[in-house]
């Protein structure tokens, strides 16, 4: 777990970093108390996202608009002429055209730079160039753009672009938006916050935060980040009408990768991506991204040829496609060459191929009949030792093992809906090797 979380009294005494997370309703479905941002990264590195304080994990099979993870390495990426033009734009746009005429004739380039400056885009220097702290008055520039990271707490500044974006840009209606929504879920993080020092040297910050940017003093744009070991997540972006005009979702997502590169994070995660929806179709125009594979969760090249399998299919496993290609390439060099294919052949079954039959009733819900991919079977689930998993309740002040519950050793995970098994769709939606990372808390206390 990484340093300096908060402590958590267990059976033996010892203070340990847990994050907690409650089980609600529907198995993928949690409400996280608290998390450390090592283990978040292995919750967003196994389908899952947040949402304020709620984890959820789809299920990509059956969903009419399945949702998959990407991230963007940002040591190999390389910003497109279309997105080249949009940083240089908006920086003559807050340096001004005076500021650019004397600052040429103050401090000519020479055409070794003016060469190597059209031939290379450095983009962590080209992003933050226009910044006030950047540049060199006088003249002064005609805007004063101030970019800072900021903790995730509520401002009435904020929640004012907040509210302009989500009538204005979004169309939503005046009524559905409020400070307490604003407040819960971009503000109300469970990420603890916490300072680490990277392989490189360099110290990264930890946790969630609000990216600001302020044109003359005034907040005209921000990003919410959940920043972990090995990535800058982005968790929703939101900018002022006023300027619109300059591509602010452009120049966010590229700010965010450079953060990633300059700060040692690396993987840039644009969120959830629906492949049959429009909007977020853009996620693809920034490359090396790379998609998780709902079955293996394992990360496969997001290219041309990976496209082209999301336009034919609503669910894609790219491994299981692999492994689909694998089996008719043997199936053809093992049919003897008279063998003639009519068209009412069918594929050989793969495994994951297809959900298990639910039994229906109250059970649809029961994640062991469902055809999530990439959870462990039920007869699987039996084999994990779950004895010495931590719980919490509002009966104690103390963390206890799960096998001292009275019930523990009487209940089936087999059954849907008693406590055993609600705990067990728990941790096969997280992963059984991480159960010794979290504390399951049912205090309803920490939730209100």
């Amino acid at each position: 777990m990484a340093d300096g979380s908060t402590g958590t009294p267990t059976p033996d005494g010892a203070a340990v970093p847990y994050s907690h997370i409650f089980p609600i309703g529907f198995s993928y479905y949690a409400v996280a108390t608290s998390l450390t941002p090592s283990f978040y990264q292995k919750l967003v590195d196994r389908c899952w996202r947040r949402s304020g304080t709620l984890l959820y994990r789809p299920n990509q099979k059956n969903s009419c608009c399945p949702h998959y993870t990407l991230r963007l390495d940002a040591t190999g990426f390389r910003p497109t002429k279309d997105q080249r033009q949009a940083v240089n734009r908006f920086n003559k746009f807050v340096v001004g055209e005076a500021y650019s005429k004397e600052t040429a004739r103050a401090c000519p380039r020479s055409r070794e730079e003016i060469r190597k400056r059209d031939n290379e885009f450095d983009l962590v220097a080209r992003i933050s160039e226009a910044e006030f702290a950047s540049l060199k008055p006088p003249p002064l520039p005609e805007h004063n753009l101030v970019v800072t990271l900021e903790p995730d707490t509520f401002t009435e500044e904020k929640y004012e672009v907040f509210e302009n974006y989500q009538r204005l840009v979004h169309k939503e209606p005046a009524d559905k938006i409020s400070r307490n929504g604003f407040n819960r879920f971009l503000c109300s993080s469970p990420l603890t916050r916490e300072t680490i020092t990277g392989d490189d040297g360099k110290e990264k910050k930890l946790g969630s935060f609000h990216q600001c940017y302020r044109l003359d003093g005034k907040l005209v744009a921000m990003g919410v980040l959940d920043l972990l070991p090995h990535c800058v997540s982005a968790v929703y972006f939101m900018y002022h009408e006023s300027i619109r005009q300059h591509n602010p979702g452009k120049l966010g997502a590229l700010r965010e990768i450079a953060l990633a590169l300059d700060a040692g994070y690396r993987w840039w995660y644009s969120g959830f991506y629906i492949h049959s929806c429009p909007k977020m179709r853009y996620k693809v125009d920034y490359s090396p991204q790379y998609v998780l594979d709902p079955e293996t969760l394992e990360w496969d090249m997001l290219d041309k040829e990976a496209l082209a399998i999301f336009d034919k299919k609503p669910y894609v496993s790219l491994s299981m496609e692999r492994r689909q290609r694998a089996l008719e390439q043997e199936r053809e060099a093992e049919e003897p060459p008279t063998s003639n294919h009519g068209e009412g052949d069918e594929a050989p079954a793969v495994e994951g191929d297809g959900g298990s039959i639910s039994p229906g009733g109250d059970e649809e819900a029961f994640l062991f009949h469902s055809n999530m991919p990439g959870i462990p079977s039920l007869e699987e689930m039996r084999q994990v030792n779950m004895d010495n998993l931590l719980l919490r309740s509002d009966y104690s002040n103390e963390c206890f093992l799960a096998s001292q519950l009275v019930v523990w050793d009487t209940e089936s995970i087999g059954e849907y809906g008693n406590l055993k098994s609600r705990i067990a769709e728990l941790v096969a939606a997280i992963g059984p090797d991480l159960v010794s990372e979290y504390c399951v808390d049912f205090r309803r206390k920490s939730r209100m």
